[in-house]
């Protein structure tokens, strides 16, 4: 039995994939899962590389799960299925970390402390955990190769990175701007607009709302709201829509202009002024206005009402001030007016010089001092705090900034349709992703910002001339080549790249571009990077993969980056079928903490349930549909008892009694034949499910595909054993019980296959124990997937036909108050054809009933005669006995073979009427040689029949 396990204690199928894992390891049947299917069908797997500068979480598991279920389950299918494992090492994540184990707190500290210093120690910090990672992943019982592992930071796959990156340029899709980006002030680099959309990037936030005042040269004053203060005093220009109604109201010794539709929302502040008139937003247009501040008065074009359609009337004031420096709307509109870009914001998200008021203070804490300054010089019209959807940095939680900088992007809309297309040859699950997270978001692609200013990461690889000549390197040899110093030329991290100058064909000096790549580049860069294309002889890639799977935030992520290079370089889809997975939080809903101690330890889980049990409760949750969830121990447990537990009982059930037969298994796995109901429908059962889980399978619908196993395991348990425990008690050997034998058997080791993907460590151990003396493969991950007959659909049919009358029939039973060990004396069923006598057999057993009565209707139902006659009673009695005896049978550690003694006594007359009338069934069910009432055995007990003492003794007879 499994042991009730504690934080301390491991439960027995933990034991038990201990001690696969270690026979894995002996045998290296991994590598020779592998080996043994090379020349078959090739099946591709990309697998998304983690950083190793923390600790795998529950996260990591659903995707671990999923990467291993579906290699194994191809591989049964006959794939040759390689699983190379990688590692993410560049970017933001692991520069964060270095930045706070190094107590250097920004990028001057870095600068400080020596960028070489800082290259190497993220290099190192970066494979901190890659033992624990390793230790994890084999601990789910995921197959991976990390032998031949590769590192994003690798010279060859930086290499690979940049060829990408000059393929790209020469097909014009690469160019360098002034963009207005997400920008992070502590990480002091921008971002990709995809960044902004991961996991919960966007979160609520109270920020100051200010309306303020904007003075026509006409003498009438445009009201206009913003939620970032702290861009007002680089104001260039005020923009209305053109075809908005614009209300005019007159107050307080002044012409206030705001939409129609706003007046409501300003009712208050509006009770003194008066409306006198409406104006069309191109009345305004053109006109000049006086400046809130005077840092650029006199800008060129600057300082006009503007025209832009993303303005609308359905909150603030239908007037946007517009700060082209610090929103991308802004600077695309004030850019097609002639306005020049102004960005008085430094790298650290302070005010520069051209703000000489507020220099050196930060954008967030200038809010105050900026209102402060409107409401003395009477610009301020109304002050609130407004609670709105605002950006977070993903890596530090900050809240962003947009402000313009320089850097390289890749024109992602110019080749929109491309990857609209491609994703139409995309299975996507759940299927709605394609249309929707991942479809939408390929309708609204913005240029792709690459460049990062951070140290850690692959080199943008652009030189530039004093005089602004641009040359892009796409491989060592070409920077070699072109080099004044060719022996420098040594690797592509900084700061070693940085002192590389190369010379032109004119002889005159380049000097590289000081940015690094942002590392979704880098992870899309995977398929063909990993490989060192297309610098290796073996020049071919496998594009599109077969599969991929990472959670759902990975559309705007991973996926995406994937599929922008892989349209890009190759013209191709990077993936033809993908699971995304939902988001795994902790046990109160919130996200994992261990603050909060709201999930259990993995280790935990591991020793308590064991990792086949999380592997099936999480196959069979909504995560694998894209949901989120909060992990449940609960279920953990449910799953380990009600599927784990359940098919361990029935393989202890067929090796207890095949034990005490010496019923030997045959050499080879062959088909039963038998005429017994019981076991064709099992069969039939086994046939039906390996269709579905094929089916699902191949769809890669998880979920599905582990439910019918689950009912499966159930039914050949509580159905199928249940029913068929007479056929292996039975001390005569015949055909019905070799039948029964044999077909347990293959149904079990038929189930150990069909479980093999999903629970590989019970389904490997059941496997072995059952073929020890066969000729089948040592491990079933060397097996074939089961390819079973179509089911019997007419046994299906009529067993569950039956087994509803039979739930009705104990249902009418429980409502009448008569427990089911009593006899009644009769059941008429009603059905639409009468069932074979072996189906009315089992009817008859099931509800306890002396007799079967047919019915012929179009529904299905039955009647209970519940009349109690004194012989019923007695029978029923006599039941209860061996019940009790069962039990106190097993308190005695017998073995279910041992004939035993028996003495039963009571000062009952109707317990003893029941013993003298039913004395020889009793004897029988319990195995007794011999019954009396004065016997004086070595276990004794007392029991209670319908509250009455029994006393019960009895030992073992040899």
């Amino acid at each position: 039995m499994a042991k009730q396990a504690n934080k301390s204690q491991k439960s027995f199928f933990a034991e038990i994939e201990e001690q696969i894992m270690e026979v894995w390891q002996k045998e290296s049947t991994f590598e020779e899962s592998v080996k043994f299917r090379e020349g078959q069908k090739h099946f591709e797997f990309y697998d998304g590389p983690p950083f190793a500068n923390n600790l795998p979480h529950y996260g990591h598991v659903a995707s671990s799960i999923v990467k291993d279920a579906v290699a194994r389950y191809k591989t049964m299918r006959g794939y040759h299925v390689p699983r190379r494992f990688g590692w993410d090492c560049h970017g933001l994540p692991a520069e964060m970390k270095a930045e706070q184990d190094l107590d250097l707190g920004s990028k001057a500290g870095i600068e400080q402390y020596g960028v070489d210093k800082f290259i190497n120690y993220c290099s190192s910090s970066v494979t901190q955990f890659t033992k624990e990672w390793e230790h994890y992943i084999h601990r789910i019982g995921r197959w991976v190769d990390f032998d031949d592992n590769y590192y994003t930071m690798d010279q060859d796959y930086m290499e690979s990175v940049i060829w990408a990156f000059k393929q790209l340029y020469e097909k014009g899709l690469v160019g360098e701007g002034y963009k207005v980006m997400p920008y992070c002030h502590v990480c002091e680099t921008s971002l990709s607009h995809f960044e902004t959309r991961q996991d919960d990037a966007y979160r609520d936030r109270d920020d100051p709302a200010v309306t303020v005042r904007f003075i026509l040269e006409s003498g009438e004053t445009l009201l206009a709201w913003t939620t970032t203060p702290w861009t007002l005093p680089a104001n260039l220009a005020v923009a209305v829509n053109k075809n908005l109604d614009y209300a005019v109201l007159e107050g307080n010794g002044e012409r206030l202009v705001l939409t129609e539709n706003a007046l409501e929302r300003y009712q208050k502040e509006l009770k003194e002024y008066k409306k006198i008139g409406s104006k069309k937003g191109r009345e305004f247009i053109g006109l000049s206005y006086e400046p809130l501040f005077d840092y650029f008065k006199g800008h060129k074009n600057a300082h006009r009402v503007l025209h832009a359609d993303f303005v609308t009337d359905e909150d603030g004031t239908g007037i946007a001030h517009e700060a082209p420096g610090f929103g991308e709307e802004d600077q695309i509109l004030c850019e097609a007016e002639g306005i020049e870009i102004v960005a008085p914001v430094d790298k650290q998200g302070n005010y520069t010089s051209e703000i000489k008021d507020f220099v050196g203070l930060n954008v967030f804490e200038a809010n105050s001092y900026v209102i402060d300054h409107l409401k003395n010089q009477g610009t301020l019209f109304k002050q609130e705090i407004y609670t709105h959807s605002y950006p977070h940095c993903w890596r530090t939680d900050n809240p962003l900034i947009y402000r313009a900088v320089s850097g390289w992007t890749i024109d992602v809309p110019k080749i929109k349709d491309q990857l609209l297309k491609a994703n139409e040859s995309i299975n996507w699950i759940p299927e709605n992703v394609k249309e929707g997270a991942f479809g939408k978001w390929l309708e609204g692609v913005r240029p792709w910002n690459v460049s990062r200013d951070r140290f850690w990461g692959a080199p943008i690889p652009v030189w530039k001339t004093d005089d602004g000549e641009i040359l892009v390197m796409g491989s060592l040899e070409e920077i070699k080549e072109l080099a004044v110093e060719p022996e420098k030329v040594t690797d592509l991290h900084k700061p070693a790249i940085d002192n590389v100058v190369l010379k032109t064909q004119d002889g005159k000096l380049a000097h590289r571009v000081s940015d690094v790549f942002d590392c979704w580049f880098e992870s899309g860069a995977m398929p063909f990077a990993q490989h060192h294309y297309p610098f290796e002889d073996n020049k071919e890639l496998s594009l599109p993969s077969d599969f991929i799977v990472e959670y759902i935030g990975q559309t705007r992520g991973w996926f995406y980056t994937l599929h922008v290079l892989a349209v890009a370089l190759f013209d191709s889809h990077a993936f033809s079928n993908v699971i995304a997975h939902g988001v795994i939080n902790g046990n109160d809903g919130r996200k994992m903490s261990k603050r909060l101690g709201n999930y259990p330890d993995l280790q935990h889980t591991f020793d308590a349930y064991g990792a086949d049990s999380l592997r099936l409760y999480l196959f069979g949750s909504p995560v694998m549909l894209a949901e989120t969830i909060a992990i449940d121990e609960k279920a953990m447990l449910e799953t380990q008892r009600g599927v784990m537990m359940t098919l361990w009982n029935s393989y202890s059930f067929f090796e207890t009694y095949a034990k005490v037969d010496g019923w030997q298994a045959p050499k080879q796995l062959t088909v039963p034949e038998s005429s017994n109901i019981l076991d064709k429908w099992i069969l039939a059962r086994l046939a039906k499910t390996t269709a579905e889980i094929t089916k699902y399978a191949d769809e890669y619908n998880l979920p599905r595909a582990v439910r019918p196993l689950r009912e499966l395991i159930d039914d050949l348990s509580n159905w199928y054993i249940r029913r068929s425990r007479r056929r292996f008690w039975k001390s005569d050997s015949d055909e019905d019980k070799d039948n029964a034998y044999h077909t347990l058997y293959y149904v079990l080791i038929r189930t150990s296959q069909l479980l093999a993907p999903w629970s590989p460590f019970l389904s490997e151990h059941l496997y072995r124990q059952l073929s020890e003396s066969s000729d089948l493969p040592t491990s079933i991950h060397l097996t074939d997937w089961p390819q079973d007959k179509v089911a019997d659909k007419n046994v299906l049919e009529d067993m569950s036909a039956i087994r509803e009358i039979i739930t009705e029939g104990l249902s009418k039973r429980a409502e009448a108050g008569i427990k089911l060990r009593q006899p009644l004396s009769a059941a008429t069923l009603t059905l639409p054809k009468q069932p074979v006598q072996e189906l009315l057999e089992i009817t008859k057993e099931e509800l306890n009933v002396k007799e079967i009565k047919f019915a012929s209707g179009d529904s299905v139902s039955v009647e209970i005669d519940t009349h109690l006659s004194e012989e019923l009673k007695l029978e029923g009695i006599a039941r209860d006995i061996v019940r009790q005896v069962q039990n106190a049978r097993k308190k005695a550690t017998l073995d279910v073979d041992n004939r035993i003694k028996l003495s039963l006594g009571s000062k009952d007359t109707e317990i003893t009427k029941s013993i003298e009338q039913f004395g020889d069934y009793i004897s029988k069910e319990t195995l007794a040689n011999s019954l009396n009432e004065a016997g004086d055995y070595q276990y004794k007990s007392l029991a209670k029949i319908n509250s009455v003492e029994l006393e019960i003794s009895l030992e073992k007879d040899t």
